[in-house]
């Protein structure tokens, strides 16, 4: 949302449209229905004229759409380095249906990029889906210019969130979670140790994209620094991008967004504050937990 505030950049979340439950009730950031919201209607009739259709309950933008059980297999495990993504794409290649069906993910995510650029007046599209394996097949497409941004935090609190999300990565008000539809999302709790394995591999699986990755094509950033230094690490990601780095942020709700994904976007509030409640709400044993499995990399992070 930070991002998508400059005059030259827009966002819409997360790209890949998965997990949006019951399209009929999910909410866009602007708190309509998003199959009702005018600026998603204006962007299906943009992705119409280009040719294509864009249906929210499967858009065909997640490299999993649409692939069969064989390939849905090939692509569960997270990003492994040189040696074992050349066997994935190896095996990959045996498939009628990933030969037919990845050719269409390289279109439509581009055709969808283009259209909100076209919507909204802007030229840079921030994707925040935030998996691996789909920005090593983004990076691949030749009709993008893709640059990543690289946001690290302390492992402890990203694992908090893991344990709860409907309550330490949704929307304040209960009756908003679950994309406007309420409840605890207890199924997608994890166990302090699994949420510890689950933030370590997602930040050895960024290592091994980054390492063959040209240095000027990417930007790592702190969390801490982007909360406690907003307006000096925005300048820096602004530069990097390529756009106007003085332009005035304005208050980032203040502009127009229509926004999916996490459940912060239905907040109010345009406090930008450092979550540090893992501080209070791990115990002694579940940081124990997390040390044993993820310890080594988050002091490697300098999280002491």
């Amino acid at each position: 949302m930070l991002l998508g505030s400059h005059p030259e950049i827009a966002t819409v979340g997360e790209l890949k449209f998965t997990a949006l439950g019951n399209v009929e009730r999910y909410l866009c950031s602007c708190q309509k229905e998003i199959t009702k919201c005018p600026f998603w209607s204006e962007v299906v009739r943009e992705v119409a004229r280009r040719g294509y259709s864009f249906d929210f309950s499967d858009a065909g933008t997640d490299l999993h759409s649409g692939m069969s059980r064989y390939v849905r297999k090939l692509l569960r495990p997270l990003h492994r380095g040189p040696v074992l993504e050349w066997a994935r794409d190896s095996a990959l290649a045996l498939s009628p249906t990933w030969r037919t069906r990845y050719p269409k993910f390289e279109e439509l995510n581009r055709v969808v990029i283009e259209s909100v650029c076209i919507v909204t007046g802007k030229k840079v599209v921030v994707d925040s889906s935030k998996i691996g394996l789909r920005l090593k097949y983004l990076l691949r497409n030749p009709a993008l210019d893709v640059k990543v941004i690289r946001l690290i935090r302390d492992g402890r609190g990203v694992a908090m969130t893991y344990t709860d999300p409907a309550r330490f990565a949704d929307a304040s008000d209960p009756r908003l979670r679950g994309g406007g539809m309420g409840g605890n999302r207890k199924a997608e709790r994890l166990s302090i140790a699994a949420a510890a394995r689950e933030w370590r591999r997602s930040n050895e699986e960024a290592e091994e994209i980054l390492r063959q990755l040209d240095h000027s094509r990417w930007l790592e950033v702190r969390y801490e620094a982007l909360c406690t230094r907003t307006d000096e690490t925005l300048r820096q990601l602004f530069a990097f991008i390529g756009v106007d780095q003085d332009q005035g942020l304005p208050r980032f709700r203040s502009v127009d967004h229509h926004i999916i994904g996490n459940g912060m976007r239905l907040n109010s509030n345009e406090e930008i504050r450092l979550d540090e409640r893992w501080r209070s709400s791990l115990d002694a044993d579940s940081l124990k937990t997390f040390d044993s499995v993820a310890g080594d990399m988050n002091r490697r992070f300098a999280y002491n």
